[in-house]
């Protein structure tokens, strides 16, 4: 196996462009696993960590880039006002898989029980692709996560990074699994609150063929804060019958199947109980003092 070395992004997309074979590494938490167990053995790979400008983040334009060699651990570190991105990189795996793991590295698996993947939805965000050949594109995260473990990249691309709005509002991430820690998620949800826009939006990971987003859920439960006042005065509490039909819509927007971790019928109960707590805690979070 021939091993490439770029130091610099153009050097990268150079190397991709002469050898589009070549499987990019980063992390390596996800494809190290399946080289060990033979599951993959790629005629070269394309070693991105010297690649400095994939790990860069900026503001622009009202967005947020983030690049594809971020690591979890620096986004708990260095991006506190990304409360979901920070609950989805806080419960990836161990602190050493932490301080190797990157965003890039969820999107190019592509599984739907990336723990980064739901938030990203959430947030609208688009997956930004660079070729020598044709430079620099843009697409929304639906039109790149195909199916499970399948994305829209071409063959001489390398994953840049991701670009969302910048929002106003509360949200989490949470999930759950066999065990409290280090586990891979039986169902995975992030709500995200987008003031501006008076939307709610809500996101599932693990429950279907890639991540989906529970769009007749968030419909009701805006239209429901929009006739209460709730939007102009966070005060308003919302019915208890409203959270739970919230929490049905939810569980209905699941696609899952039967697997070693946990039923089908298990994932849909966990997406409903995960969608009550989620809007439960934002709702609750409105209503903070704005210093605290």
């Amino acid at each position: 196996m021939e091993v490439l070395l770029p130091h610099s992004l153009d050097e990268a997309l150079t190397m991709k462009a002469e050898r589009p074979e070549a499987t990019p590494i980063a992390g390596g938490t996800d494809l190290m696993v399946d080289l060990n167990f033979g599951r993959r053995r790629p005629v070269a790979l394309i070693d991105l960590t010297r690649v400095t400008e994939l790990a860069s983040r900026r503001e622009e334009n009202g967005h947020v880039f983030l690049g594809s060699g971020l690591t979890y651990a620096t986004i708990v570190r260095e991006m506190p006002a990304f409360k979901p991105l920070v609950q989805a990189s806080r419960s990836v795996g161990s602190p050493q898989i932490r301080n190797r793991g990157t965003v890039g590295g969820n999107l190019g698996t592509a599984s739907p029980a990336g723990d980064a993947l739901p938030v990203l939805a959430a947030y609208d965000a688009e997956v930004v692709l660079g070729s020598r050949a044709h430079g620099e594109r843009s697409m929304p995260w639906h039109a790149f996560l195909t199916g499970p473990k399948k994305t829209a990249l071409a063959a001489d691309e390398l994953i840049l990074g991701v670009r969302w709005p910048r929002r106003r509002g509360s949200g989490s991430f949470s999930k759950i699994g066999t065990r409290n820690a280090m586990v891979i998620a039986v169902a995975g949800l992030c709500l995200v609150i987008d003031e501006e826009n008076g939307r709610v939006k809500v996101a599932l990971g693990s429950v279907g063929p890639t991540i989906l987003r529970a769009t007749d859920a968030e419909q009701q439960i805006a239209a429901a804060m929009a006739s209460s006042g709730a939007w102009q005065d966070p005060s308003i509490t919302i019915a208890d019958q409203v959270v739970d039909e919230f929490g049905e819509l939810v569980a209905a927007a699941a696609k899952p199947l039967d697997d070693v971790r946990g039923t089908a019928a298990y994932r849909r109960h966990g997406c409903r109980v995960l969608a009550r707590r989620a809007l439960s805690w934002a709702l609750n979070e409105r209503r903070l003092p704005a210093w605290l």
